[in-house]
């Protein structure tokens, strides 16, 4: 197997998302260089940090993190948007593994019975094939050994994206829209929604409104991405 991958490397080399330079053998998505570079957000607290604090007199929120500072011209907007619009699922994966590791060694979201992504509308979902959370989803799963589902919570219409809006257009469109599909599934549970980035929280807000239909619900969050 090492000599099938070593063969696969010579000819069809990884590189680095960010700064496309060969990946070494240990290395994974991005190069280490770039991974220090990564503007972590270091927060101390999931309980009371800039992330927490979106959603103050808005929603209840039990938890909520971000691994990583979102700003232009960045590696994270890089690794986003390619996760987002060039199909680098990789990406997800990189940081579920990476965040799934982290918060199951730090023992944080333990009462959490269930994760739910965020979802597209289907037809933008066949238009770029997958939803870039789902890896990102799955890895969380693995790791911290709670169910991923992606079909009961969904998107009524389909929206432009608002990964690179303005706060104020994220904040005030109101077009979007999510549906239960079943408003009795999320009974008594402790939902953990995910996402890629969190600016204003808008679109993080309307699906917890519509998950707190459910009785006996309780709401964390957890994204990649957080945009000061």
């Amino acid at each position: 197997m090492k000599i099938l991958n070593d063969f696969l490397n010579l000819f069809y080399p990884k590189i680095c998302a960010n700064c496309n330079t060969q990946l070494l053998q240990n290395e994974i998505v991005i190069c280490t260089i770039c991974r220090h570079d990564l503007p972590l957000t270091n927060f101390s607290s999931f309980t009371d940090n800039k992330v927490a604090k979106i959603f103050y007199g808005r929603i209840t929120v039990e938890k909520a993190y971000a691994l990583l500072i979102f700003r232009k011209k960045s590696i994270t907007k890089k690794l986003i948007h390619d996760l987002k619009y060039k199909g680098n699922e990789e990406i997800g994966v990189f940081f579920g593994n990476w965040l799934g590791v982290f918060l199951a060694e730090n023992n944080q979201f333990p009462d959490v019975d269930v994760i739910v992504p965020v979802p597209i509308h289907y037809k933008r979902k066949k238009e770029r094939g997958y939803n870039q959370v789902t890896k990102f989803g799955e890895k969380l799963s693995h790791h911290l050994k709670k169910p991923f589902v992606e079909d009961i919570l969904v998107r009524k219409n389909a929206t432009k994206t608002q990964t690179f809006k303005s706060r104020f257009e994220r904040f005030n469109n109101q077009a979007t829209q999510f549906l239960l599909s079943d408003k009795t599934f999320f009974k008594n549970k402790h939902v953990l929604i995910i996402d890629d980035v969190i600016t204003t929280g808008a679109t993080l807000e309307a699906c917890a409104l519509e998950l707190f239909k459910t009785e006996n619900i309780k709401i964390s969050i957890l994204t990649i991405a957080y945009t000061e």
